[in-house]
């Protein structure tokens, strides 16, 4: 059945990807009239979150941030089928990096790096720092796809930028013994997800609400001894990115306890109160804000 589903699907990904970007973006444009207006994918949940988020701005303001949301998501999630087909010229022009030199000084320290990411303005196309000649290698943890064969294109989309990706169960074996074997490389991370409340061992202040928190870009830095980097994404205009990297710490392990993972908060933070129509706010990553927390759980002061 899988399969089945797969080769159904597949074609008219390929049809969606090859579009001119003109006829690309109209056709997003049809997507979004289809989710926002008759399907409502998570209206309830996004309003709820916003609210959460900024209890300051008015229901009309909220309702806009809503709305400009749901336009740029659409374009998101279609802009992933794109790389399909995208050349990696195309892809280089629309996914500018602004201080490459910040990596290749890294990899002068003879470090790997943990490219700490958030559900902010494009994490789809940051493959095309794989463009750029560094003498890394690429790796992007990530959840598994339930469907065995749509987990394996989105390996094979990854793959023709010769990065790799690797299973959030798997994560912390690879790195660890590609670290042993001195394989230095980048692995992007996108740290602002919800554990599960039974996990759930740190608490920290996400955009004013207290909420549980995974400690992996903490853990991995200090034992592995990798420099962690923010990954700044702007949206430039429709279709286009910068990103920049922002060095949290080179040596983690000299820092103060959670100043990794607080650092984190703070700059993706800044960037969602800037501008929030680029967050993704259909993740219902505030759910567990009621939750007791454990006793041995810790909470990680602003």
């Amino acid at each position: 059945m899988q399969r089945l589903v797969f080769w159904l699907v597949y074609p008219f990904l390929w049809l969606i990807s090859i579009l001119p970007f003109r006829l690309f973006y109209l056709f997003s444009d049809l997507v979004f009239l289809v989710v926002f207006y008759l399907v409502g994918y998570r209206r309830k949940t996004v309003f709820e979150n916003l609210q959460l988020a900024f209890p300051q701005k008015s229901g009309t303001e909220l309702k806009k941030i809503r709305k400009d949301f749901y336009r740029h998501m659409v374009d998101m999630f279609l802009e992933m089928i794109k790389s399909l087909s995208i050349s990696n010229e195309e892809l280089k022009k629309r996914f500018k990096f602004t201080n490459i030199e910040e990596i290749q000084k890294i990899r002068n320290m003879n470090k790997s790096i943990l490219l700490a990411c958030g559900h902010y303005a494009s994490y789809e196309w940051m493959n095309a720092l794989q463009l750029y000649g560094l003498d890394y290698k690429g790796f992007g943890v990530y959840k598994k796809v339930k469907n065995r064969y749509f987990d394996q294109l989105a390996k094979d989309i990854r793959g023709r930028y010769d990065g790799v990706l690797i299973s959030t169960t798997r994560a912390t074996k690879v790195i660890t013994e590609n670290e042993r074997k001195g394989i230095r490389g980048v692995y992007a991370m996108i740290a602002d997800q919800s554990p599960k409340i039974s996990r759930a061992k740190a608490w920290t202040n996400f955009m004013g609400v207290n909420v549980p928190v995974f400690l992996g870009l903490e853990h991995l830095s200090r034992s592995q001894d990798m420099v962690v980097v923010y990954l700044h994404v702007q949206k430039i205009k429709r279709g286009y990115y910068e990103a920049s990297f922002k060095t949290i710490s080179y040596e983690p392990a000299k820092e103060p306890q959670f100043f990794i993972t607080r650092n984190y908060f703070d700059k993706l933070e800044e960037q969602i109160k800037q501008e929030p129509r680029y967050y993704l706010w259909t993740h219902k990553r505030w759910k567990h804000r009621n939750a007791s927390m454990s006793r041995d759980a810790v909470i990680i002061k602003d």
